[in-house]
């Protein structure tokens, strides 16, 4: 199934069904334009564009990644292309893995699961859904290696989910962060402790819209 409306979605190795679900998610999301602030965000998706979307999910199943935790799920919109490229990885492998998926606000939550079931088997079973402030539900019960991590999220709460799971993301893990030349104010505290060299980060930012921060953990000495 190819989609010329969003060509993006050619990139990846997706069912019928999987693939019209996320055609008519991103519709929606472009339908309801970009948000100004956290206040009116409470309704919208949040989510990555597609183009950012298809680089994550490619990259991910170029690193073999089974392990990834996504600050800031919203709608679930995003995760679907995490799921989709860890349940794949996971399967290839014969191992196990699974998104760690966090959303505070219950009404989110509730229509992000109504969508992974849409989106079937090839997601849903992926994902473990963590309601609630993530400054809490990511304080314990974290994958020993995590391969991945996704900020899309409230920037003020960024820099914490990174320190929260830091001590379990591997060596050569990937921490990406959106928006981070449109929300470059709210985005300064992660940003120099990513470039604060005892923290084990290398830096780079990619040039889709808004600006995609690009961090690589090598570890602490």
């Amino acid at each position: 199934m190819t989609t010329p409306d969003l060509p993006h979605l050619n990139s990846l190795v997706a069912s019928p069904r999987v693939l019209k679900v996320l055609s008519e998610l991103h519709a929606e999301a472009t339908a309801e334009g970009p948000y100004l602030n956290p206040a009116s965000s409470l309704d919208k998706f949040v989510a990555l564009d597609t183009d950012k979307c298809a680089f994550v999910y490619l990259l991910l199943r170029s690193m073999g990644a089974r392990n990834v935790v996504e600050a800031g799920t919203s709608f679930g919109l995003s995760t679907i292309y995490l799921a989709l490229a860890v349940g794949q990885n996971a399967s290839a492998a014969g191992a196990s893995g699974k998104v760690i998926a966090t959303e505070l606000e219950a009404h989110k939550a509730a229509r992000a699961r109504a969508h992974w079931a849409r989106a079937g088997p090839d997601v849903e079973p992926w994902i473990e859904l963590r309601e609630g402030d993530l400054r809490e539900t990511l304080k314990t019960d974290l994958p020993e290696s995590i391969d991945f991590l996704l900020l899309d999220i409230w920037t003020p709460l960024a820099l914490p989910a990174l320190k929260l799971i830091q001590s379990n993301l591997k060596k050569g893990a990937i921490v990406v962060a959106d928006n981070v030349e449109a929300a470059k104010d709210g985005y300064r505290e992660l940003v120099e402790y990513i470039e604060t060299p005892e923290n084990g980060f290398k830096a780079t930012s990619i040039t889709f819209s808004g600006g995609l921060g690009f961090y690589v953990y090598l570890g602490q000495e």
